[in-house]
């Protein structure tokens, strides 16, 4: 099937921000992935960032831009973001814990959706909140499954190691006791995109008192149960646009 749409300019422009789906990239790495000329990967990025189409992280590498976020919005086409709102709603009920998704914003993570326990001792993490992605169960979820280069990257600097992201990828979970703040545990599990690419991070928070420095044990199974359904409603949406589109 032919993906052009004759237009060279803007299909190389669509070429490059394909590539940037995967991740943060260099200019080396985005010629590598998108096959295009090294100096204009360069001019097609440098545009695309004048628009706020791509954007760049602090190590310079580019990065979608929140453009993106905002046209999205604007159409009423983020479906993760619609459903996400019940769904954590139920978590944060059932686990008596503050609920949030997060998603992957270069060297950093942002709160996009939470719920919060309305009253008593919580973790409060307000919606457009940046937090490390060196720490943290949402930061394992988030890097475990990325492409080896990018997560060697990642693991720089990291409080968490290699041997527990892999532990991460067999249980479909991750945990984290005091990583990212003191008195403070996580859960978290992976959101996937149809292509079973991980978009997103359900978790819950709340103080290490009631959560215990295992509350995997206490709560993985609902953790997981609320990204699975996420997961699912992108995936039946996915099916019914393409149905739609083959009437």
């Amino acid at each position: 099937m032919d993906n052009t749409s004759g237009v060279g300019v803007l299909d190389k422009a669509a070429v490059v921000l394909s590539a940037l789906e995967a991740g943060p990239s260099t200019l080396a790495q985005l010629v590598t992935a998108t096959g295009l000329a090294r100096p204009t990967a360069h001019r097609l990025a440098v545009a695309l960032e004048h628009h706020r189409l791509v954007t760049r992280d602090l190590q310079g590498r580019f990065v979608l831009g929140p453009r993106l976020a905002e046209l999205a919005a604007a159409a009423g086409e983020d479906r993760l973001l619609a459903a996400a709102g019940p769904v954590l709603g139920a978590l944060r009920d059932h686990t008596n814990e503050s609920a949030q998704l997060f998603r992957r914003q270069g060297d950093y993570r942002v709160c996009v959706s939470a719920a919060e326990r309305p009253v008593g001792l919580r973790d409060s993490i307000p919606i457009g909140a940046t937090l490390s992605m060196r720490a943290g169960s949402a930061a394992q979820v988030l890097l475990a499954w990325e492409e080896p280069d990018r997560l060697h990257r990642g693991l720089q600097g990291a409080a968490f190691t290699a041997t527990a992201l892999s532990g991460v990828r067999r249980r479909g979970w991750a945990q984290s006791v005091g990583e990212r703040e003191p008195g403070v545990a996580s859960v978290s599990a992976p959101v996937r995109s149809p292509s079973g690419r991980v978009i997103a991070a359900v978790s819950i928070s709340g103080p290490i008192e009631r959560l215990s420095k295992q509350p995997g044990r206490l709560h993985a199974a609902t953790v997981m149960a609320g990204a699975n359904k996420l997961t699912e409603v992108l995936t039946r949406h996915a099916a019914q646009q393409e149905a739609q589109n083959t009437v």
